[in-house]
């Protein structure tokens, strides 16, 4: 029995050792990582930017090297800054995030809760004082004012409440003020401190719970095979309520009524400014003060931290199920365990010197000429020319040869009857076919066979067939007949 209880307590013992927070402070450069991290991290820089974390821890790196931290127990590790920092994210100090286009770094929770403890134990007085021990009472009444379920008790807790506060206010009506002792509000001020410092490391529990709860879903959702429907369905709802799904972010829903109100932060912030103006805050260190006058800003800071990873994990999660493409995936998946496959293979019979060419473009496959079409269109042959001046043509309907185009036969017989050179208006004007048409008959005619542009213009007035009139312009024109023509 006796060894059974051991053996689980020591398995307990060596899984809390396992935890980032204790390896950060238990391991060899425990000393550096806490200045670093506590140097580059601050309230007011919860994010930085991953090129500056490297030069900031290098040159803390480079300081304490020159300042001899480099031998015996006061170690440095070796390394730059990048390298450091990537270790650091390694084990699970640092948590790399894209934040408006631009890779910083932030404290994850362990690293957090590891600077909380290292601050408490070098920096402060740990003691039994009577805020802390009021505080506990407090906790253990107001939970057991919560869990009772008679109507009764409860209504006597808050008479005799009732029946303190009026017996308050009756000895501050009568001028009875018993001022509080200095170190008594020294006291309280520190155990605030104290409460304070442990926000940061909650709101990062509560932020990288809903990361890993984004994770876990868009794991799940690439090795899904249902249809896509159900998909969407179930992942979308709990993309919309990531908050609710995992133990530390239902907490936080519920402590985000206290905090989360703008007017809550306005009214803490007023006080902690009237905290600082009395007599007593002068017996608090400088450090003390600027933790306590930060108070607001942390808790602030810590909500928006939240708030952000909410709205990332929600964005991360709908945008990977409205992209859901099992078979893609599938096929990603297979393509990524043949490189890794293939890594393996080469890693075991290759040397150090051995280099691999890098594949810079895909090979182009010879599939020579592919069929463009699967008939000709062209027909057979052409088709027979078009008799031109053909006598047995006739038209079915005189209504359509009158709308048809100029009547060559006709325009050419007329012009062959006249003497000599012509005015081409004149012409026109005595022809009997005067529909628009026809005048371009006729100066297609008198352009082949000679005409002469004159300097006047020629105005007519054609005759369609429906009896509407135009008139039209253009200049005078000497046309030859056909007779002339042939002569010359």
């Amino acid at each position: 029995m006796t060894s059974s209880r051991s053996e689980t307590a020591y398995q307990r013992a060596a899984a809390a050792f396992r935890n980032p927070t204790l390896d950060l402070l238990h391991g060899r450069y425990a000393p550096f990582v806490v200045t670093a991290l506590s140097l580059v991290f601050t309230v007011d820089r919860p994010a930085v930017a991953v090129a500056d974390a490297h030069v900031e821890v290098g040159e803390i790196a480079d300081e304490l090297r020159g300042a001899g931290y480099d031998e015996g127990e006061r170690r440095v590790p070796a390394g730059g800054g990048r390298d450091i920092c990537r270790y650091w994210v390694r084990v699970g100090w640092l948590v790399p995030q894209i934040e408006d286009a631009q890779e910083v770094y932030r404290l994850s929770a362990q690293a957090v809760g590891a600077l909380e403890i290292a601050g408490r134990t070098g920096g402060g007085r740990a003691r039994v004082s009577r805020s802390r021990v009021r505080t506990l009472l407090d906790s253990v009444d107001q939970l057991t004012q919560d869990a009772e379920t008679d109507p009764n008790v409860r209504i006597a807790r808050l008479t005799a409440e009732r029946a303190e506060i009026d017996a308050e206010i009756d000895r501050l009506m009568r001028g009875e003020v018993e001022p509080v002792d200095d170190e008594q509000l020294l006291e309280e001020a520190e155990n605030v401190l104290h409460l304070s410092r442990e926000l940061p490391a909650d709101f990062s529990r509560v932020a990288e719970s809903i990361q890993a709860m984004q994770r876990d879903v868009v794991a799940e959702l690439r090795r899904d095979i249902r249809p896509t429907g159900d998909v969407l369905r179930e992942y979308l709802h709990r993309g919309q309520h990531i908050m609710q799904q995992t133990p530390e972010g239902r907490a936080f829903v519920g402590a985000l009524g206290l905090i989360g109100d703008p007017e809550h932060i306005d009214q803490l912030t007023v006080q902690v400014h009237d905290l600082l103006a009395q007599p007593f805050s002068r017996l608090l260190a400088a450090d003390q003060r600027g933790e306590l006058h930060a108070i607001a800003k942390r808790v602030e800071q810590g909500v928006a931290d939240v708030l952000t990873a909410q709205r990332r994990a929600s964005h991360v999660v709908t945008a990977q199920v409205r992209t859901h493409d099992p078979v893609r995936d599938r096929e990603v998946d297979e393509l990524l365990r043949e490189v890794m496959s293939g890594m393996q293979t080469w890693m075991s019979s290759s040397r150090a010197a051995d280099r691999v060419e890098p594949l810079r473009s895909l090979p182009a496959a010879g599939i020579g000429h592919l069929r463009q079409t699967l008939s000709d269109p062209r027909p057979p042959r052409t088709p027979e020319p078009l008799a031109l001046g053909d006598a047995d043509a006739e038209f079915l309907d005189a209504d359509t040869r009158d709308w048809g185009g100029p009547m060559y036969d006709e325009l050419e017989a007329y012009v062959s009857a006249l003497d000599g050179a012509f005015d081409l208006g004149d012409a026109f004007t005595g022809a009997s076919n005067r529909r628009p048409v026809d005048l371009v008959g006729l100066l297609e005619i008198a352009h082949r066979n000679g005409m002469t542009d004159g300097g006047d213009v020629s105005i007519v007035e054609a005759l369609r067939p429906d009896g509407t009139r135009r008139r039209f312009a253009f200049g005078s024109v000497t046309a030859r007949t056909v007779k002339d023509a042939d002569d010359d």
